[in-house]
Formats: structure tokens, C-alpha cells, sequence
């Protein structure tokens, strides 16, 4: 198997800090994608290139510390970044483009009280937040969250081990040695609910998560593999069945630390007789649609932050087959 030990991916598998990550009781999603996948800015890609991405403008940048976390204002609105007001592009940031005319950046630091003269009320993380945040906010923050773990994770080149160099605004570090131009990278990992054709899916339960929590199954991509072959190969690895009509659905950013999540529905064929893979998957059964409409199903399903409760929600609402 090609993940890695406790889970299936990171997806659905939160640390030992942030298991409170999955209550019992949140709201069902709305809307027609992911939460995650909600975007309102440009990101600007010609602009990385310029020697001053800003333009000369004022820029509004966050910070993001060591945990993830980032500071947040609770209006009567609902909840805000709060964002540090600077004249230049700050050394270190990455520019994550703009939006009505607004250049944005991000770069690590520490926790505040205030930024720039404005209260911060918490600092807390995209797992958290990210599904009351408005569409800016929410897509800059995925961003964010997505490109600094990259550089704290890629100071040095694979192919020489020397120290990188940053160029065109943080989306480039630069081998010294060989001169190769190093790009973020994004691991792709399929999520899928597995149903019968009818009115019955498949839900399991990984050991590492809090009791009477369960969700769609997941699986990392394999090098040389399809997603829809992923998606097969994992379903038979964890529960030992087999699918057909797999289709997609949607897919949303997950960067803890660079996944993209491809969201899936496939039909069982054949046998419907759960084999479990024990390093795996700890207990699935089938859940009836009324079941999981009436709040008979499980003790808690995934967050509103996850694409696995935005695939669940739609199939039961009878949006997906």
C-alpha cells in the first residue's frame, strides 16, 4: 500500500491536536462545490515574473505561523483574516495575486495580539475556519496555507541537496547548482463514496479517529495510475469489494501538506460483503440514505470544511448516483 501508516490520506485523518476537528451535530454543506474550492481572487500568474508583483501598490499580507494558524476577527458578519496593511511586497512573502485591484501576500511569523492596529479575537487554522470564511478569504487562505508548506518543506534541491534560491514572488526556487527550476507540487489522492446503485453507501472508521466517527474511503494516487484506477484499487484494498461506473464529482484543495482531493461516486459490482483491511480501516458497514437523512447514521460525519461531507451531503439529497 502506498499510504502512509493511520490512514488512507490526510484528508480525513486530523492530528492528535486538532481531533476536535470532527464534532458530533455540524450543518450539512450547501452550494454546489466543495468549500475549500471557493475562489474570488486572480491569482496572477504574469505577475509572479515582475520584479515587483505589487505594481507598486499597498498590499495586504498574512501571516501564517508555524502552526498553520492565522489570525482571524469575529464580526457581526461572521469570520474574517485579519490582514497587515504594508506599502511594499514584505522581504520572505509569496504574493498570492489580488483581487479588485488589491495585491495579496503571505509569509511565516508569529502570533499577535493586533495586526498593524487591528484586534485579532483568535488564531486558528483552515481546518477550523474555512467553512465560514467569505469566497476571498477562503480561497487566499487555501493558497496560503498550500505554497508556505511547500517552502518549509523544500529549502533544498533533490537533485543536488544545495540550498534553494526563491524567484518570480515565492513560485520558484532555483537550483544553484544544476540551474533546474524547482515548481510547488501537489499530491493527488482520490476520495469516493461507494454505493449499491440504490439507496445504501459505504462509510468506515479508521482507528486514529475519535469513536463513532465515519466517512467515505481515500486513497493516494499511485505513480503510472489513473484516478478512476486508484479509486477501484483502493476500494478493493479497504474493503474488499469491487466497483464499476466510477464518476467524478468534484475535487477541492487539502494542503496539510499538498494534496488535491479528486471526489468520486462508483457502484459496487458484484458481492456486497465487506472485507476490511485491519492496517487500514478499523469498521465499515452499509448506511441506508434515510439513515444518514434522519440522524440515524453514524455519531458525526466529516466537517463542512471536507470535500468527503460535501460528496456525502449531495448523495443524500439524491443529487449523485
Amino acid at each position: 500500500m502506498s499510504v502512509p501508516p493511520g490512514g488512507s490520506t490526510a484528508a480525513d485523518n486530523p492530528p492528535e491536536a486538532v481531533r476536535g476537528f470532527w464534532p458530533a451535530g455540524t450543518p450539512d454543506t450547501t452550494g454546489t462545490i466543495p468549500v475549500l474550492s471557493r475562489s474570488a481572487h486572480d491569482r496572477d500568474h504574469l505577475g509572479r515574473s515582475l520584479e515587483d508583483p505589487t505594481r507598486g501598490r499597498p498590499v495586504r499580507v498574512l501571516t501564517v505561523d508555524e502552526r498553520r494558524a492565522v489570525p482571524v476577527h469575529e464580526g457581526e458578519a461572521g469570520p474574517a483574516l485579519v490582514w497587515d496593511e504594508q506599502p511594499t511586497l514584505p522581504l520572505g512573502a509569496v504574493y498570492l495575486g489580488e483581487a479588485d485591484g488589491v495585491p495579496y501576500a503571505a509569509v511565516r511569523g508569529e502570533r499577535a495580539l493586533t495586526v498593524n492596529g487591528r484586534p485579532v479575537d483568535l488564531w486558528t487554522g483552515l481546518r477550523e475556519v474555512g467553512s465560514e470564511l467569505g469566497d476571498l478569504d477562503a480561497g487566499l487562505l487555501a493558497e496560503a496555507v498550500g505554497i508556505l508548506e511547500w517552502h518549509e518543506r523544500a529549502r533544498f534541491s533533490p537533485l543536488s541537496g544545495a540550498a534553494t534560491t526563491i524567484e518570480r514572488a515565492g513560485w520558484v526556487q532555483r537550483d544553484p547548482v544544476t540551474g533546474a527550476e524547482l515548481f510547488p507540487r501537489t499530491d493527488p489522492a482520490v476520495i469516493m463514496l461507494v454505493h449499491d446503485g440504490g439507496d445504501r453507501c459505504v462509510l468506515g472508521r479508521q482507528a486514529v479517529w475519535p469513536p463513532g466517527r465515519f466517512s467515505i474511503l481515500a486513497g493516494f494516487v499511485e505513480p503510472g495510475e489513473s484516478a478512476e484506477g486508484a479509486v477501484a484499487r483502493e476500494v478493493a484494498e479497504e474493503v474488499g469489494l469491487q466497483v464499476t461506473d466510477v464518476r467524478y464529482v468534484s475535487s477541492q484543495p487539502w494542503p496539510f501538506p499538498q494534496s488535491l482531493m479528486l471526489g468520486f461516486t462508483a457502484r459496487l459490482d458484484g458481492d456486497d460483503t465487506l472485507r476490511l483491511d485491519p492496517t487500514e480501516i478499523e469498521e465499515a458497514r452499509w448506511w441506508t440514505r434515510d439513515e444518514l437523512r434522519s440522524g440515524r447514521g453514524p455519531e458525526a460525519l466529516p466537517p463542512p470544511v471536507s470535500i468527503a461531507r460535501h460528496i456525502i451531503d449531495r448523495w443524500v439529497a439524491g443529487e449523485l448516483s
